[in-house]
């Protein structure tokens, strides 16, 4: 069986999550593309930066930013190994882009679908389309194992 773009990014964003966990933060990678080319990529480093807000996801929207040199990220899909929270949710939505890729879902903290719905908000000027469960259980997986871990 051939593997899909999701698939490919996905993988790319598990390379990051596993980064992270190597420097003891939250294993979650984050991916943005455009038209099938990698733009950016991170993993979560709030513990290594000592930033609460160095989320993958905001990592991943700031490089792509930077080197497209505009924070309009219309064209893109950013794809995630969780969730995202309602900080991360809100930046995709302020950033303009146009598609959310997830693995795990987030029950707890998720706010593409799980708490709330933050990036299919109709009342926002922006809306994102979400596909979620791309290589959900690799995603799962790595983050069970991390907290698993630490107990």
């Amino acid at each position: 069986m051939a593997i899909g773009l999701d698939e490919e990014m996905m993988a790319l964003a598990l390379d990051e999550a596993r980064r992270a966990s190597s420097w003891g933060d939250v294993p979650i990678g984050a991916v943005v593309s455009r038209d099938g080319e990698v733009l950016a990529r991170a993993g979560n480093a709030r513990e290594h930066d000592g930033d609460p807000t160095a989320h993958a996801e905001i990592l991943a929207l700031r490089a792509a930013a930077a080197r497209v040199s505009t924070w309009h990220l219309e064209g893109c899909t950013l794809y995630v190994t969780l969730e995202p929270c309602a900080m991360c949710a809100g930046a995709l939505v302020l950033a303009r882009v146009d598609r959310l890729v997830f693995g795990a879902k987030d029950d707890k903290a998720g706010f593409a679908g799980s708490l709330s719905d933050l990036v299919r908000d109709p009342r926002l000027n922006h809306t994102v389309e979400v596909e979620s469960g791309v290589l959900a259980e690799e995603c799962g997986a790595l983050l069970r194992a991390f907290f698993r871990e630490r107990r």
